[in-house]
């Protein structure tokens, strides 16, 4: 089926997360939300996982919005850390579903020893049974380790139980490498992009040469695609992102990072359709990306 996007006028958002990962819509009302905002592209972005992937498509009827499988992954090498969105993977694939169960397994350490850590530490004690609907989660993190230190006693905020208690603990850096991360997913037909690459792992300010000297490194891993428009973004940065990928003839992908109630972005929130002339890079990837029309 044939798909044709315009700029001027549509909407796309390519960074989504559902209560799968750390957001808090279902996919069914994040598909409502999506519908009635007009929004004709779209993807889901859950950290690690693609069930949320799986459980738009269960749901998609026709005159729905173009949706893109998505994942995005959370990276660390001896040069620095990275998020690594994946696009339009078979999900069929046996190397996507290798790296969400890698990435998961890591996760999954990481939040037996913060409990462990709040405990034996500041003596955090939280019942079994919390304990156990923890760890049934798809994606247990920080936010939902906070919530329950919030819930019981132990901090007023979600914000005060991460920098106060969970954040005192020093983790050993065991993540899977970008090279890992972005051959698997080329493996599986999927499109590597660097989500919001002037901020990192989300904590950084990267500009200029060191930009551009860890894009490139990247690219010569295998990247394909920079997140060229972000609700995070001024123009300036905006415009700094683009033209490397224009100079590195990367795509270009455009995404809120939207987490619901988690975060003060809305859904959408990119500023990509009320420009008349997308780059060269939106509008290829648009086009060349495993998409779902139903």
């Amino acid at each position: 089926m044939m798909f044709n996007i315009d700029f001027s006028r549509d909407l796309i958002d390519l960074h989504i997360h559902t209560n799968i990962s750390d957001g808090t819509d279902t996919p069914s009302t994040l598909l409502e939300k999506v519908r009635s905002k007009g929004i004709r592209m779209f993807s889901i972005t859950d950290h690690d996982d693609f069930k949320g992937a799986l459980a738009v498509i269960k749901l998609l009827r026709p005159g729905d919005p173009a949706f893109v499988c998505g994942a995005e992954f959370s990276c660390k090498d001896e040069k620095g850390s990275y998020h690594i969105l994946a696009y339009g993977y078979r999900l069929c694939s046996k190397y996507i579903r290798e790296l969400t169960g890698l990435t998961h397994s890591l996760r999954m350490k990481k939040v037996t020893a913060r409990l462990d850590f709040l405990k034996n530490e500041f003596g955090f004690f939280f019942p079994e049974r919390e304990i156990g609907k923890l760890m049934k989660l798809d994606n247990p993190g920080k936010p939902h380790i906070a919530l329950l230190s919030v819930k019981y006693g132990y901090a007023k905020t979600k914000e005060e139980a991460i920098e106060k208690y969970i954040n005192k603990l020093f983790i050993e850096d065991v993540y899977v490498s970008p090279v890992q991360a972005i051959g698997l997913i080329l493996k599986s037909g999927g499109i590597p992009v660097l989500a919001h690459p002037v901020y990192g792992n989300g904590d950084q300010t990267i500009l200029g040469k060191e930009l551009f000297d860890r894009v490139l490194r990247l690219k010569n891993m295998g990247l394909r695609g920079l997140e060229g428009y972000y609700s995070g973004y001024v123009p300036k940065i905006r415009n700094e992102v683009l033209g490397i990928a224009a100079q590195l003839g990367l795509y270009v992908t455009a995404g809120s990072d939207y987490h619901g109630d988690n975060k003060m972005i809305g859904l959408g929130d990119i500023s990509v359709g009320s420009l008349g002339d997308a780059p060269e890079g939106l509008i290829e990837f648009c086009r060349d990306v495993r998409k779902i029309v139903p």
